[in-house]
């Protein structure tokens, strides 16, 4: 008989409950909840105290932790954004990302201190979005022209970076032409998927069944919701591809059916986001923390030379392409939306783990990419604040409004995103 323990899992647990309450007695903290939840796994994993370590248990939680985070991810997605006239816009500066990604990842490769200089492009081109909406609401920035416009370039900058990690790393086929027959073929599962779901969402009386046995502990919504996220995983890793890619596109899936042209359904989305943030994605985070190999790094002079030279990367090619933001939001806005874009973390985590068990990042490299994206999310966001809230007292002192909101936005028609710990 298999003899599994969950000490590890337990202190992981604990640490879950204290970073929210560091954060709820700390409110002048400007560090997201999933960076605080990285470092106390740091602390507590083999490269401090040792008290916690990856075994069976925590690795299965870490994994369905992962994968929720994305069908989270792909959920928080607004289509209707990505077909507004900023998604042009938002669409261009993300081009010139791609261009100063591949070229700032050649660097690196000259400089000897990359080997794959394209997987290192992917993940200089990313951005957390999920970090991005919290700060946008507490700013008051949520609903205005220039906040539709960060978080419409961080989803394009999310979307593509997936897309080309499942494609180019994870995928088991031979040959780039195999790879994109997989990859179409996968893509049109998931349409045929969607109109088969669409056609079935229609049918009368289904929204009388769902809402009836969505109060008992049938909870229809939430099972369907999560059982397709796993079989979109598992279509996925059958086609060659990550598990992340499947359950990115179950939440965009999940957005369209009851979110998109209809009133979400805010029991749901709760119910859902208690499941996600409320137990699965803190082991994830916390998990990458233990799993980090702060001595390897810190024993390696290179490797640490390497974190700031990453994060400056991070900032030049997500930061730089806003300035072409200026002439829609203005000069102190489009400098915040380049803060705000050059933010990224849970990306950087899954591409770096990718290219360590792939061999195309060294540990120490991988280590250091995590570490930059920890800073990054640790000193953009609270950068960007500080310029946002520089601006509204500008704009007070002037006395003008300084921010309005969009007719007709997606958070103007509902309020369902709300500030995240994660």
């Amino acid at each position: 008989m298999l003899v599994l323990s969950f000490n590890s899992v337990l202190i992981i647990a604990g640490i879950s409950v204290l970073v929210p309450v560091v954060l709820g007695l700390l409110p002048w903290l400007p560090v997201p909840g999933a960076v605080l939840q990285v470092i106390a796994g740091i602390i507590v994993g083999p490269s401090v105290l040792g008290w916690a370590r990856i075994d069976a248990p925590v690795q299965v939680l870490a994994q369905l932790g992962l994968g929720i985070l994305l069908f989270m991810a792909g959920l928080e997605i607004d289509v209707d954004r990505l077909r507004s006239p900023l998604s042009r816009l938002a669409g261009i500066a993300f081009a010139v990302s791609a261009v100063l990604g591949v070229f700032c990842a050649l660097l690196f490769w000259l400089a000897g201190q990359a080997s794959q200089p394209f997987l290192l492009a992917i993940i200089l081109m990313s951005t957390s979005a999920g970090l991005l909406l919290p700060i946008l609401k507490d700013a008051g920035e949520a609903t205005t022209e220039f906040g539709q416009l960060v978080m419409t370039g961080a989803a394009v900058a999310e979307i593509v970076p997936i897309l080309l990690l499942s494609l180019f790393f994870s995928a088991a086929a031979k040959t780039t032409a195999d790879q994109l027959v997989s990859l179409a073929i996968f893509l049109a599962l998931l349409v045929l998927i969607g109109l088969t779901l669409t056609r079935v969402r229609r049918l009368s009386g289904l929204d009388r069944l769902l809402n009836r046995l969505e109060e008992r502990s049938g909870q229809l919504r939430v099972r369907a919701a999560l059982t397709l996220a796993l079989a979109c995983g598992v279509l996925a890793y059958r086609f060659g591809f990550a598990s992340i890619l499947g359950a990115f596109a179950a939440g965009l899936l999940v957005h369209l059916l009851e979110v998109s042209g209809r009133e979400p359904n805010q029991l749901f989305l709760t119910k859902l986001e208690g499941i996600a943030f409320g137990f699965l994605i803190p082991i994830f985070f916390i998990s990458v923390g233990v799993g980090f190999n702060l001595k390897d790094l810190l024993s390696h002079p290179s490797a640490l030379a390497e974190v700031p030279l990453f994060l400056v990367a991070l900032l030049a090619v997500r930061g730089l392409p806003a300035l072409l933001y200026r002439r829609v939001v203005g000069g102190r806005r489009a400098a915040a939306a380049g803060l705000m874009q050059a933010t990224t973390l849970t990306f950087v985590i899954v591409a770096a783990a990718i290219g360590s068990q792939t061999g195309k990042f060294s540990s120490t490299t991988a280590s250091a990419l995590v570490a930059a994206g920890l800073l990054s999310a640790a000193l953009f966001p609270a950068g960007a604040d500080r310029v946002l809230a520089r601006g509204r007292k500008a704009a007070s002192a002037r006395g003008s409004e300084p921010v309005t909101a969009l007719p007709g936005s997606h958070t103007a028609r509902n309020g369902r995103n709300q500030p995240r710990s994660s």
